[in-house]
């Protein structure tokens, strides 16, 4: 079987709310990825942080406010810190797994730092919603620093930018260990974003979209094939009507009419759509594939999901 270089982004499904949860998840998961190896695939791996970053900025805000010596993490250290424990299970899951199947391949997770434009329109509309609920005096202490919040019906919560990357500081490292036969996990969360600053990297304040660094790092690698793990085996237009159709084998074309139609959710399916035009259009030959967890190989074999080239 021919052998693709393929890089698989896992959605928050693939790994739970919690941490008895996550290592639950991330079981299931490297049975996917272990399916994935024994086609033949080579994989590079990136996954979603929401619950776990949200859960890891409260609880440094709430251990800094009690302690006066310490200071809150900013969201650049809280991302690193979901980085490493979320890589930490699912590296020890897929060596666990492929050991099971007789396969050693060695699995390993970079700390990747993802390069963000300070001047990116993002961080004057800032949509990403994270941390615990505040309560108004909370929220305006919040804004006094700079911060932003919004209202909900619980209280406040703080939101942080989503801005585009513009590269991945660790490629040559991702891309040394997926040539050396390696599973590489790398990216987790959309990465750390960071801008530049002379010579110096900084934390930014700010969450990057998980697809679209996969998109990037796909492309970067030079992959033969985008792998979007999701909550449904296959995109529809319609979806939860009388109406709903199921979307298989479409061109990019027909992906970008999808997304200036609005037929899907902004937050969720449309970044997934986005990364998978951009990446396919980038080189002949290419695949993008929008499917379950429980389709992963399937859908790596292009018969099952939605499938865009």
């Amino acid at each position: 079987m021919t052998k693709k270089k393929v890089v698989v982004a896992l959605g928050h499904t693939a790994l739970g709310k919690t941490l008895p949860e996550q290592k639950e998840a991330t079981k299931r998961a490297a049975c996917a990825i272990a399916d994935l190896v024994e086609a033949g695939a080579e994989v590079a791996i990136t996954h979603s942080n929401s619950q776990q970053v949200g859960m890891i900025h409260t609880a440094m805000n709430e251990f800094g406010k009690v302690h006066e010596h310490y200071t809150v993490a900013p969201m650049s250290i809280c991302s690193a810190m979901s980085q490493g424990y979320i890589g930490y299970d699912l590296q020890s899951a897929i060596r666990t797994e492929l050991l099971k199947r007789g396969i050693y391949k060695p699995v390993c997770t970079v700390l990747t730092q993802v390069l963000v434009d300070p001047y990116d329109d993002a961080f004057d509309e800032p949509t990403k919603v994270i941390g615990r609920t505040l309560t108004a005096e909370e929220a305006e202490a919040e804004e006094y620093k700079g911060n932003y919040v919004t209202k909900t019906e619980q209280g406040y919560r703080r939101i942080v930018a989503a801005p585009t990357p513009h590269g991945i500081i660790e490629i040559d490292s991702i891309r040394a260990l997926l040539d050396a036969g390696q599973i590489v996990i790398a990216c987790g969360g959309g990465g750390i974003p960071v801008m530049q600053q002379d010579r110096g990297l900084k934390g930014a304040s700010a969450i990057v979209e998980k697809d679209y660094v996969c998109g990037l790092m796909a492309e970067l690698l030079d992959a033969d094939e985008l792998l979007l793990l999701t909550g449904v085996d296959q995109l529809s237009t319609g979806y939860g009507t009388d109406r709903e159709e199921k979307i298989g084998l479409i061109t990019t074309t027909e992906a970008r009419r999808y997304m200036r139609e609005e037929q899907f959710d902004k937050k969720t399916v449309y970044p997934k759509l986005k990364a998978s035009v951009e990446f396919v259009d980038q080189r002949p030959g290419r695949s993008a594939v929008i499917t379950s967890m429980e389709k992963a190989k399937e859908g790596y074999l292009e018969k099952a999901g939605t499938i865009i080239k």
